[in-house]
C-alpha cells in the first residue's frame, strides 16, 4: 500500500538512537520529520506547523509538557495533536492530567511496531480530516484503496465517531457499509448483507471508495462494534491463509499425477 505523505509527523527526541528508530518506523505512513530536542521542535513547529506531534517527555531544556504548553498558547499552534513517550510512572504523575489534544499516552519502554500501530490510527483519522476538507462535493469524499485501506478507513470512522455511508468498489462490485455514531450498523454486498458483506468487502487489495456524510443507515443487521468487525475480519483471514497453506502442503489435496 502506498505510504500516507499527506499528513506530517514531527518526532521529537534527544535520544539520536531513538529518534532514528522511530523515524524509520513511522516513514511508511507519513512524512515525518525529525527535530533532536524540545528547542528544535519549537522551531521547526513555528517556521512549518506538522498535522501531529510525536514527542518525548523526559528531554534537556524544554521538555515535551513544556513544549505542549508553549504550543497550546499559541494561536497558530494550539490545536496540533499530541502523543507522548514517557515512563509509567511520568505519564500517571505528570501527563496523565493533560486531555486536551493528546491522542495516546505511549509507555517506555515500548515496541516500535505498538509505537507505529497506534501512530498509524491517528495518521488515518487526520488523513480522513483532510480528504474531507477537499471534497469535490460538499459531504462526500473520495480515493483509492492503494492509498487507504478498508480496514483503516473503518478504524478512522470510528475514531472519529463519524456517521456517513461508505460505499468500497472493486471489480465491478460494489459493498455499502452504514456507520452510525463511528459504529458500522449495516452493510451490502449484492446479495449478501450484514456481517458477512463486510467480511467479504476487507478481503479486497484495492478499487475506490466513496464517503457520503449524507447518508444515514436506515435499519440494522450488524451488532458488533465496529473493532469488534475488523478483529472478527482478521481471524477470518488469518483461519483462510492457514487452511490455504496447509492444502499447498497436504499431499492428499494434490493432484494425482497422470499416466
Amino acid at each position: 500500500m502506498a505510504p500516507m505523505k499527506d499528513v506530517k509527523v514531527l518526532v521529537v527526541d534527544d535520544n539520536a538512537l531513538v529518534l532514528d528508530l522511530l523515524m524509520k518506523g513511522l516513514a511508511p505512513h507519513c512524512e515525518a520529520v525529525a527535530a533532536a530536542d524540545g528547542a528544535d521542535a519549537l522551531l521547526k513547529i513555528v517556521d512549518d506547523p506538522p498535522d501531529l506531534i510525536l514527542c518525548d517527555y523526559r528531554m534537556p531544556g524544554l521538555d515535551g509538557r513544556q513544549l505542549y504548553e508553549k504550543l497550546r498558547a499559541r494561536q497558530q499552534t494550539r490545536n496540533i495533536p499530541f502523543m507522548f513517550l514517557a515512563s509509567r510512572g511520568d505519564i500517571e504523575e505528570k501527563l496523565r492530567p493533560i486531555v486536551e489534544g493528546v491522542e495516546e499516552f505511549i509507555q517506555k519502554p515500548f515496541f516500535m511496531r505498538d509505537v507505529a500501530r497506534r501512530a498509524k490510527k491517528v495518521i488515518d483519522r487526520l488523513q480522513l480530516e483532510k480528504l474531507q476538507k477537499q471534497a469535490v462535493r460538499p459531504g462526500v469524499i473520495q480515493g483509492r484503496l492503494e492509498e487507504m485501506s478498508i480496514m483503516d478507513l473503518m478504524q478512522s470512522l470510528e475514531m472519529g465517531q463519524k456517521s456517513c455511508r461508505l460505499t468500497i468498489s472493486h471489480n465491478g462490485e460494489a459493498c455499502e457499509m452504514f456507520f452510525s455514531a463511528g459504529q458500522c450498523t449495516d452493510a451490502k454486498l449484492g446479495a449478501v448483507d450484514g456481517e458477512a458483506a463486510v467480511f467479504q468487502a476487507v478481503r479486497w487489495p484495492d478499487g475506490g471508495f466513496e464517503i457520503d456524510f449524507n447518508g444515514s443507515p436506515s435499519r440494522s443487521t450488524i451488532s458488533r462494534t465496529t473493532t469488534g468487525l475488523l478483529m472478527e475480519a482478521l481471524r477470518l483471514m488469518d483461519e483462510g491463509q492457514r487452511d490455504e497453506d496447509d492444502a499447498a502442503t497436504d499431499p492428499a489435496a494434490q493432484p494425482a499425477p497422470t499416466a
